[in-house]
């Protein structure tokens, strides 16, 4: 099990990003939660399997359709032991 958190900038909000993502982590069984942040960004916190985690790291490298994603950074992190994925307003 492997936990992250991961911030996500670009043009990131009003593109279904959080949504997105939430269908993406439901799909990889991956729990944690999505919010957008005052300075534009997506925040992310995830749990899962670490090759799952992997791939859910790989599609937030380009997120839905209309995102344009400029940066990805990731930190690992303790495990907080999520029970779902939720979207966080």
């Amino acid at each position: 099990m492997k936990h992250i958190s991961i911030n996500v900038s670009g043009n990131v909000q009003g593109v279904f990003f959080r949504a997105s993502t939430k269908d993406v982590a439901d799909k990889l069984g991956i729990k944690g939660f999505v919010r957008n942040e005052k300075d534009g960004s997506v925040y992310i916190e995830a749990e899962g399997e670490e090759e799952r985690i992997n791939q859910f790291v790989n599609w937030c490298q380009h997120g839905p359709p209309y995102a344009v994603v400029e940066n990805v950074s990731v930190v690992e992190g303790g495990i907080q032991h999520y029970s779902k994925f939720e979207i966080n307003r």
